[in-house]
């Protein structure tokens, strides 16, 4: 049985583009890269596709769609503080909003498309 419970995750945002720019910054510290994109014309929805993941393989996704989106929020596990202070940097310098250095909170800062990205440091 694998120890992973989720395969991947995919979530809708209003412009694709501007998302997979800031995503690629900010997953980066994560070792989390570009997998693979989809044309509009190829999905279910008319709206472009993006995969991120390690290895080859998509764990996270998101696709452009129209209409109300609820927001989110991701949890990404951190090895270290460094990596948590890079994720953090990253997101500041691509439009996302800070609430305060990284550290303990109710809230988490948002990304440019207003869902909370947030990453947690087990060590």
């Amino acid at each position: 049985m694998s120890t992973d419970i989720l395969n991947h995750v995919e979530f809708s945002v209003a412009e694709a583009a501007s998302a997979r720019r800031f995503d690629e910054a900010v997953l980066a510290p994560l070792g989390l890269t570009l997998v693979i994109s989809i044309d509009p014309a190829r999905t279910p929805h008319g709206g472009a596709r993006h995969g991120f993941g390690r290895s080859g393989y998509p764990r996270l996704w998101i696709q452009q769609q129209s209409g109300e989106r609820l927001p989110i929020h991701l949890a990404f596990t951190a090895d270290d503080r460094a990596t948590v202070d890079a994720f953090h940097a990253a997101a500041l310098a691509n439009g996302g909003t800070d609430n305060g250095v990284p550290g303990i909170r109710e809230r988490y800062q948002a990304s440019p498309i207003g869902h909370d990205q947030a990453l947690c440091d087990l060590a």
